[in-house]
């Protein structure tokens, strides 16, 4: 006889959850949010799940992209850039089993808490619900590998017992590395026989768990590149059976509905407004995508003027101040752009803590890939609310062309031969550019013509590795890393830990600051957890390390800061 549990626990999605996170598969569903306790199952649990890693990967994509230059960061001192809050609406995402105030007191946050409900009923029920706790083994493992990358710990033996824990212990990061695998292990046994989806929304692969198993395979890849293992990292890669084809890319589908809930992808939000675009892009990645003649540029930017002020226009002290402003002496010993690039490239430089003139309609927006914006066809016209893609853009997560620049860094740090390196980092860009340039067809109303051809493209591609070839020193790893760093744009959570294991790409600009104090080597532990959690004690500085970081210590690390 079936039993059947009559209250059940669902997650609710915290603040702006489904402002920032949600596929146009969930305008066919009831949100979780709307349900009273007794009407939840464990479909709800797993949607609520997977919204709640899909979030969690925006924000912290954003972190690392802003600290490695393929974002820009606003604020000259690190430590102050990145306060004790920058954590806990993601910890809270991963961990927290408390109620979420909207009056149903069975209702609560948190990963963990949801997959072990999941297990929970999955033990007292006759319906085999494997899929889904494989596929929230997954994801809950892949957060614990990212929280101990930017955090350097994370609770893991203590996690989810709020009976018997109620303040856990962290546990130290080469622990939760090995839970986190042990994690993968479970949850490929019970994806391996290809269970039934049992009705439930798989909002990235669509219940196909041979993709899933790949992907857990590549979530091996992205923590044995990062420790170093070489030959775990070989022995998966010679198996084959990982996301090596742009098809099985992991990533999280956005819509195009603009309210109740706004299902686009947020930075397209953020940008496309009544009001303009309100998000400043990298200067040092526009310059050098516009330097190298990168064809992926009209995808990832969309111009609103044709000229920049202090670069090709005149300056302008309203809407560039510090296009006025001479480049202080670092800036000028390096050679760096201080404030302006070329050709209509409207942005900002790192660490520039300017406030916020009326640019909306002259700074760079976001283009076509990956937010679903405006493809650059030199219309040199405005952005606004349902131009372009409307939105209906991803977040990149784990894609095929990460992995490739993956075997690139693990060839050459096994000293292979430069064409086998270039070979990898050659398939990378192939896959990359193929990708970006796929997106150009979202927005209907631009003239993809000027986009590169296929001659042009393969022009571009042997230029890199006619470059990588010829370089000597530190500039042959400096060409790879720069290609690397320009493919992970808009899902860049892997730059931060490449920039930190190898140091490179040495090109980056330097912060605003002369003096911005150490680069971050982790992130402060969240601050609602410290206030709570007497076990824990907060960081005084950013310069701890994570278990694989044995570079030396800040501030000496990385050259580039």
């Amino acid at each position: 006889m079936k039993k059947i549990v009559k209250y059940l626990t669902v997650v609710f999605l915290v603040g702006g959850f489904f402002n920032s996170c949600e596929t146009t598969d969930l305008d066919l569903l009831v949100s979780p949010n709307d349900l009273a306790s007794d009407q939840a199952d464990p479909n709800l649990l797993l949607n609520s799940i997977q919204l709640a890693y899909s979030t969690n990967m925006s924000v912290i994509s954003d972190r690392g992209a802003e600290l490695t230059r393929i974002d820009y960061m606003n604020g000259r001192d690190y430590f102050n850039n990145y306060a004790g809050t920058t954590f806990n609406t993601i910890w809270s995402r991963t961990y927290s089993s408390g109620l979420n105030g909207n009056g149903d007191g069975n209702v609560n946050v948190g990963m963990f808490t949801n997959v072990e409900n999941l297990k929970q009923i999955d033990a007292v029920t006759d319906v085999d619900y494997s899929f889904h706790i494989g596929v929230g083994q997954t994801l809950k493992a892949h957060m614990l590998l990212l929280l101990v990358d930017y955090l350097g710990e994370a609770a893991l033996t203590q996690a989810g017992n709020p009976s018997e824990f109620p303040a856990p212990l962290l546990d130290d990061g080469a622990t939760v590395y090995a839970g986190a695998l042990a994690l993968l292990d479970e949850a490929q046994s019970l994806l391996a026989s290809g269970p039934s989806t049992n009705g439930a929304a798989d909002f990235f692969y669509g219940g196909d768990t041979s993709k899933w198993i790949k992907l857990i395979n590549t979530i091996r890849l992205k923590a044995y590149v990062t420790t170093g293992n070489t030959a775990a990292f070989n022995n998966i890669i010679s198996g084959g059976n990982y996301i090596a084809d742009s098809a099985d890319d992991f990533q999280w589908q956005y819509g195009t509905r603009e309210l109740s809930p706004d299902t686009r992808h947020p930075d397209y939000a953020t940008d496309y407004t009544t009001s303009g675009a309100n998000i400043y892009q990298s200067n040092w990645l526009m310059e050098q995508m516009l330097l190298n003649g990168d064809p992926r540029i009209r995808y990832y930017f969309y111009r609103q003027e044709d000229a920049t002020p202090g670069a090709d226009a005149a300056p302008d002290e309203e809407l560039l101040a510090c296009s006025l402003v001479v480049p202080p002496q670092h800036y000028i010993d390096g050679g760096f752009t201080y404030c302006s690039v070329t050709n209509g490239y409207w942005g900002r430089s790192h660490g520039n803590d300017e406030g916020t003139p009326p640019d909306g309609f002259q700074r760079t927006a976001n283009g076509v890939y990956p937010a679903g914006g405006r493809f650059d066809d030199d219309s040199f016209d405005v952005v606004g609310l349902g131009l372009g893609g409307g939105g209906a853009g991803i977040e990149p997560i784990l894609l095929a062309s990460y992995v490739d620049f993956w075997e690139a860094e693990v060839a050459m740090a096994t000293g292979a031969a430069d064409a086998v390196v270039s070979g990898h980092m050659e398939d990378g860009l192939v896959k990359s550019i193929a990708k970006v340039q796929s997106f150009g067809d979202l927005d209907g109303s631009a003239d993809l013509s000027v986009g590169a051809t296929a001659t042009e493209v393969t022009a571009f591609i042997d230029a890199q590795v006619a470059a990588f070839t010829s370089s000597t020193g530190d500039d042959k790893m400096n060409v790879l890393a720069e290609q690397y760093f320009v493919t992970l744009f808009g899902g860049a959570t892997e730059a931060y830990n490449f920039y930190r294991r190898t140091g490179f790409p040495t090109t980056l600009m330097p912060n605003w600051e002369p003096n911005p104090g150490a680069f971050p080597r982790t992130f402060l532990y969240p601050q609602n957890e410290v206030i709570t959690n007497p076990n824990l004690d907060q960081k005084t500085d950013l310069t701890q390390q994570v278990f694989w970081d044995t570079n030396p210590s800040s501030p000496t690390f990385p050259v580039a800061n």
